[in-house]
């Protein structure tokens, strides 16, 4: 009623022209609009009954211009609510009852709007006209607020930016939805889907995980899946996502995007140096390194120096934050695979911050919905309750440890649990096999697939995982193969002619280094070049 005010008057109606909002007069504009278009479309609803059902999904009461065409439409969609019919008649009587018809411009109004147009035909392209000057009228508001906050000396400028990014991603969302699609069309996709994994010879659909017993119960992690990986502090969850990782960038060519809130960049690379150069963590916190041990350093990182990885250590990330970097680094980089170290350490929206279990389950939800938006999986960190800890037994963990939020549970694909026996004092697993060295990933939820217990080796002054009977990181180009799945980039002869790739991490590698030299990877049992090493002077296997 505030923009608009029909006047009724005998024999002809007069409408007050909506006002323009303050921050345009001075620019002498109007707000984008298409008055003729919204009178077609509601003229068309009202002639033909399933009409409605073409535009329901994307027109909506706010997306018009004029009040009174919005009163309109909300009659229509109250009429289709109640399955009753939508015409003329139907809907003057609804307009009636609500007490808004003189408002709209009367019984002689909505006679009009239906002389307009012949058929609904067009109905569609002429809603989703109306939709994106709905959009821009939307643009234009926040931007004047945005505008106005920031020229404010009291307004937290990060406060703005996420005020600013909310209110985008709610445009964004609530406005471009993605359409329904026919039989025909997803089962053509679906048919050249297994067409490209029937050529997987040994059913790796996913990205894989390096893990030879893993990748057989996963076949990879999968596109579109959310996997929470969890357990209790200590246990090495950062060591196997990161040693995982490696697997996918280095053997298997993959773009990983790791989002590490709880590690800085520097740290988590000196753990990958760590790993894959064979030295110990202590000693490269120390930096004393042996003349030889900084040979070795530089020799055996080169692979990892030209790995599509990309590393991301912003504390306190917000989920709209790690959207929009996400989806810059996959249209930039084609990444395969994101990562987020840890998901506790995240925030949620501005909506629910004060009720942290609500903000868990919007963050969990989030990321669900970022998985299926860029077609990639994403693997989410999570911490367990303190209630393992009180359980008696073996304390291992199960779905309910899961911490804050039963949503996680919920909304993940896939949950995995990381568990080391030798932690809590266990020297032996129930088949009377030491423990030591040993972890387990107990898959405790499995939306696509089965249940299972994977048993690997853990190296703790290396910080990684490897197979249980494997004794680390070698070269796939060289000889030797998988024991499960083999490297479509990597040679049999023993050359090194894998595929390189420039310096992404973080770019702290970028001088010209000597290529490594060939070997195998032992990555399952009894393949050439798998098997233990017998230098290896810290296992018990």
């Amino acid at each position: 009623m505030d923009n608009e005010n029909v006047l009724a008057g005998k024999g002809n109606r007069k409408q007050r022209r909506p006002a323009v909002p303050e921050s345009l007069k001075g620019l002498g504009k109007v707000p984008p609009k298409a008055t003729d278009l919204e009178q077609v479309v509601l003229g068309a609803l009202m002639l033909e009954k399933d009409a409605l059902t073409a535009v329901i999904d994307v027109l909506h009461p706010e997306s018009f211009y004029k009040d009174n065409h919005k009163e309109i439409y909300k009659a229509i969609v109250t009429l289709f609510n109640e399955s009753e019919p939508i015409d003329m008649e139907t809907v003057v009587n609804q307009l009636r009852k609500s007490g808004t018809l003189e408002f709209v411009g009367g019984a002689y109004y909505i006679a009009e709007l239906t002389s307009r147009v012949n058929s609904a035909a067009n109905i569609e392209a002429h809603a989703r006209i109306i939709v994106e000057q709905a959009i821009k009228r939307e643009l234009i508001s926040v931007s004047s607020e945005i505008q106005e906050m920031a020229f404010e000396d009291t307004t937290d400028v990060f406060e703005l930016l996420d005020k600013t990014q909310g209110h985008l991603f709610e445009i964004s969302e609530k406005s471009i939805r993605k359409s329904y699609a026919d039989m025909k069309s997803i089962m053509k996709d679906a048919l050249t889907e297994l067409e490209a994994k029937r050529d997987q010879k040994e059913g790796l659909t996913g990205v894989p995980t390096g893990f030879s017993a893993l990748d057989r119960v996963t076949s990879g992690w999968q596109k579109s899946d959310l996997v929470i990986i969890a357990a209790r502090p200590g246990m090495g969850k950062t060591a196997f996502v990161v040693s995982a990782m490696r697997n996918a960038a280095v053997d298997f060519a993959k773009g990983v995007a790791i989002f590490s809130l709880e590690m800085s960049a520097v740290q988590l690379v000196n753990r990958m140096i760590s790993a894959e150069a064979e030295l110990e963590s202590e000693k490269l916190k120390k930096g004393n390194l042996e003349d030889y041990e900084w040979e070795q350093l530089v020799h055996k990182t080169t692979q990892l120096t030209e790995a599509p990885i990309f590393i991301d250590d912003t504390p306190a990330l917000s989920v709209l934050e790690l959207r929009a970097k996400c989806r810059r680094l996959k249209s930039q980089h084609d990444i395969q695979l994101v990562i987020i170290d840890y998901l506790q350490l995240m925030q949620g929206d501005s909506s629910s911050k004060g009720n942290r279990e609500q903000e868990i389950a919007t963050i969990s939800r989030s990321l669900k919905n970022l998985a299926k938006e860029l077609n990639v999986p994403v693997i989410a960190l999570s911490q367990l309750s303190r209630a393992v800890e009180t359980r008696g037994g073996d304390k291992r963990p199960q779905l309910s440890d899961l911490r804050e939020s039963g949503s996680i549970e919920q909304d993940a694909d896939m949950v995995m649990f990381l568990y080391r026996p030798e932690y809590y004092g266990i020297t032996e697993d129930e088949d009377g096999m030491p423990t030591t060295n040993m972890g387990e990933v107990l898959i405790a939820k499995h939306r696509n697939g089965s249940l299972d217990t994977v048993k690997l080796k853990f190296i703790g002054k290396y910080t990684r995982f490897t197979d249980l009977d494997d004794s680390g990181f070698q070269n796939t180009a060289g000889s030797g193969g998988f024991s499960s799945f083999e490297n479509s980039g990597g040679g049999s002869g023993g050359d090194d002619s894998g595929a390189i790739f420039g310096s992404k991490i973080n770019d702290d590698f970028d001088d010209d280094l000597p290529p490594p030299s060939g070997g195998g990877f032992g990555y399952g049992p009894g393949e050439k070049g798998g098997g233990l090493d017998p230098t290896e002077d810290d296992s018990p296997f």
